[in-house]
């Protein structure tokens, strides 16, 4: 059975040319996951939150919490040395919780997406009503805080609904990136609004990467370097994304900083690279593509 939100097959190479800014090749972007786990969370039917099953599991609780104690900060520093803004996965209590890193944020004029209040609360399970609750919550949460309109999700621990995306639109979100299918924006089915996938990563995530045994940073430079290559080199023809998705506690960590440094050095040296925000590449292809990628689609049904 084909998925309903994108029933239509689309081969990359048959799609009206994607065009980005001063016609770069290459949308790139940074997903800092700035995130914040309970303590002790509500017990979950559907998955522990945590990876032991006894809680509190200080054990991951505060190695988590170093990213937010240390490992953010040093990455702050990469990210103003490159002069990169940050497309913050974020857990709304982080804005609340933790002050210090509200502010830096918004002093930067970062862009967000929410991952969920806290990352031990999923949506699996819930009904319509309360994801309409949830995101009303988000919504009024970051506009507070940051002055900023919330368009993207992805949800919180990769949890969704059979509504997800229908409730995503109604709530005027417009993009989602937790569809790991396709290295350009996609549009997504729904009946009323507009929802786009927005291409984020599994591949080039420092949590995937350093947590398989033997990987390391020195591995998770080069293999964004190869990335960045293949689509800088395909973006020629049509515009491509590519996002690296980071977690301060792991990317954070003294070891690993410098492999952040060099990749953004060697990303940044080339021209033709559109260093932006989920935020941007969203309102971008709405503005200038969905609707041609929609025809596109409709015509190739027909044949």
């Amino acid at each position: 059975m084909e998925d309903p939100r994108y029933s239509t097959y689309s081969a990359i190479i048959d799609r009206p040319r994607l065009r980005w800014p001063n016609d770069a090749r290459v949308a790139f972007w940074l997903a800092p996951n700035v995130e914040f786990y309970e303590y002790e969370p509500t017990p979950s039917e559907f998955r522990n939150p945590w990876p032991r099953v006894a809680h509190p599991d200080v054990l991951h609780y505060s190695y988590r919490d170093y990213g937010n104690r240390v490992g953010f900060w040093r990455m702050l520093e990469v990210f103003d040395q490159y002069k990169v803004r940050g497309s913050v996965s974020l857990n709304m209590a982080v804005l609340e919780h933790f002050p210090e890193i509200r502010d830096a944020m918004v002093a930067r004029d970062w862009d967000y997406f929410t991952h969920g209040i806290y990352n031990t609360r999923l949506l699996f399970g819930m009904t319509p009503d309360e994801d309409r609750a949830f995101y009303a919550d988000n919504r009024e949460t970051l506009y507070r805080h940051t002055g900023k309109r919330l368009l993207g999700m992805l949800g919180p621990a990769f949890s969704s609904t059979a509504n997800t995306p229908e409730l995503m639109a109604e709530a005027g979100l417009i993009y989602q990136v937790d569809w790991f299918h396709d290295d350009q924006p996609f549009p997504i089915n729904v009946k009323s609004g507009k929802l786009i996938s927005l291409p984020y990563t599994r591949e080039l995530n420092d949590s995937v990467v350093f947590n398989a045994p033997g990987l390391e940073a020195d591995y998770f430079g080069q293999i964004c370097k190869d990335q960045f290559d293949v689509l800088y080199a395909e973006g020629a023809e049509s515009g491509q994304v590519m996002c690296i998705a980071l977690h301060p506690y792991l990317i954070g960590q003294p070891h690993r900083i410098r492999y952040l440094a060099d990749i953004l050095d060697y990303v940044t040296s080339f021209d033709g690279v559109w260093v932006t925000t989920s935020d941007e590449i969203a309102q971008h292809y709405m503005t200038h593509h969905y609707d041609a990628m929609v025809a596109h689609l409709a015509e190739a049904r027909r044949r």
